[in-house]
């Protein structure tokens, strides 16, 4: 090699891209995806939590209202548990035919 092969190889070696560390990287996306996560989670928690207080608060509004509905909409809740489990059990063919997949 020539010493104009070598300093070319020098030259190149500064704008070359540095070398991927596979386990950094694997480190950091962890990382990400598990802060994203409780970032979630946390999200979730709070939703839930102000929809059980908000809940609680209408109850007394709601209560008799179901009392009252709850005769006539046992057997509609009845038929769609049993559609809903039709179809996670029959799988995709049902799921595609009624537009719930693509």
């Amino acid at each position: 090699m020539t010493d104009a092969d070598e300093r070319l190889r020098t030259l190149f070696a500064e704008d070359a891209p540095p070398e991927r560390d596979l386990f950094f990287s694997a480190e950091v996306m962890s990382a990400l995806a598990r802060r994203r996560f409780l970032e979630n989670l946390a999200y979730l928690a709070g939703l839930a939590l102000l929809g059980g207080v908000a809940l609680w608060g209408a109850w007394p509004m709601i209560a008799p209202l179901l009392s009252v509905a709850s005769p006539a909409l046992a057997p509609v809740a009845a038929a769609l548990t049993l559609a809903a489990v039709a179809v996670t059990m029959l799988g995709r063919p049902v799921a595609a035919m009624l537009g719930l997949e693509s």
